[in-house]
């Protein structure tokens, strides 16, 4: 039985709460680690220093109780010999008293060692933090793809099954009632547009999945970018203007070559047009496609006055299967393939796609390098 996306989210809240309480104990136990640490060296530098003064005091009593006055040979050896048992203590004369050196070197190294606890704990707490923090970014990275990929298919579900349910529908009509030659017409125009939308769909899929296998790479030819958006725009129109698109192409100049594969662009042209006829929701759907040169580039430009894109869904928007908004409450229609395969077709053409939200609606802008065009390679010329 799958999981509700009620379950979902309650399944990953106690991941994030698990990872929470790791950290948490982490910290603290690291912390309590140096103070326990600090708190140690510091009853050795005062359980050093008191030990040492009470040597020196029996060393005191030891040495005046030794009556070695009249054999100074012998008081000198003796003075060698406590001298070696207590390094830490010096005799001057009749007095015994610790070396404040040996003092404080011994402080010295102690608080080295606390410095050194002191750099090194938070660099381990440092360490293990990343890698806690490249873990759980691993995680979400992972969970986000496993609910793309449940969006996807739920999207997918519905964009296969619409068109079907429709195509049934009109032919079951055609089959049970007799219609009048106009209404037969618009039938039949209408399951040839559903065909059509999944022939788009089922291309989409297919290029998805070359694309992942690294199959049917992009065959480049030179060809005149004026010409081909032209026969592109128009082969388009007739589909996208039955369900209320405006394609207004502005006339590229005459002469553009590039190299590109036909059917890859073709197919990178449907999707941005596709796309901008989607998020159009008002009565009039203008769409403008719109072509410049700048630094040896030439730039398409697909342009609607759509509900456009917010930031937050701009770092993402060219990922597979990602859709903005929430897919239970989501009112367009699409599967998360259009704009992933329009940056991919992009690149193995060695062009590029960004986006640019504009006050109302969207901009895409395609980018690909002009041709040195060889003279023996002849390029059609629009008709």
């Amino acid at each position: 039985m799958p999981r509700t996306p009620q379950k979902y989210w309650q399944g990953e809240r106690w991941v994030w709460v698990a990872f929470v309480v790791v950290v948490v104990f982490l910290v603290a136990q690291v912390g309590w680690w140096m103070i326990f640490q600090r708190n140690l060296i510091q009853q050795s530098i005062e359980y050093a220093s008191t030990t040492w003064l009470q040597e020196a005091a029996l060393v005191q009593q030891l040495w005046q109780a030794s009556d070695l006055s009249r054999d100074p040979a012998g008081r000198e050896r003796l003075a060698q010999e406590l001298r070696q048992q207590f390094p830490q203590l010096r005799i001057e004369g009749e007095q015994v008293f610790v070396d404040p050196v040996q003092m404080a070197a011994y402080r010295n190294q102690q608080l080295r060692h606390l410095r050194m606890l002191a750099y090194e704990g938070p660099f381990f707490l440092l360490i293990m933090l990343l890698g806690l923090w490249i873990i759980a970014r691993s995680l979400r990275r992972e969970q986000a793809l496993k609910r793309r990929h449940r969006n996807f298919l739920m999207a997918a579900t519905h964009e296969f099954r619409t068109p079907i349910g429709t195509i049934r529908l009109m032919l079951e009509t055609l089959q049970m009632r007799e219609l009048t030659p106009e209404k037969r017409l618009s039938y039949l125009e209408n399951m040839h547009n559903e065909l059509n939308r999944l022939e788009a769909l089922s291309e989409r899929l297919l290029a998805t999945a070359r694309l992942e296998r690294g199959l049917d790479l992009p065959k480049h030819e030179i060809q005149n970018l004026a010409v081909v958006l032209s026969e592109k725009v128009q082969a388009l129109r007739p589909t996208l203007e039955t369900r209320g698109a405006q394609i207004i192409l502005e006339t590229p100049p005459d002469h553009l070559p590039v190299e590109l594969d036909l059917e890859a662009f073709g197919l990178v042209l449907s999707n941005l047009l596709e796309n901008a006829l989607k998020y159009s929701l008002s009565a009039e759907k203008p769409i403008w496609v719109r072509v410049e040169t700048r630094d040896n580039q030439a730039l398409i430009k697909v342009e609607d006055r759509g509900v456009g894109v917010s930031r937050e869904a701009l770092p993402h928007l060219f990922e597979p299967f990602y859709r903005a908004g929430d897919e239970q409450t989501r009112e367009t229609s699409g599967m998360g393939l259009g704009l992933y395969l329009v940056r991919s077709l992009m690149a193995l053409m060695n062009g590029s796609v960004s986006c640019e939200p504009l006050e109302q609606g969207t901009r895409f802008t395609l980018a690909l390098p002009l041709a040195q065009t060889p003279l023996s390679a002849p390029i059609r010329s629009p008709a």
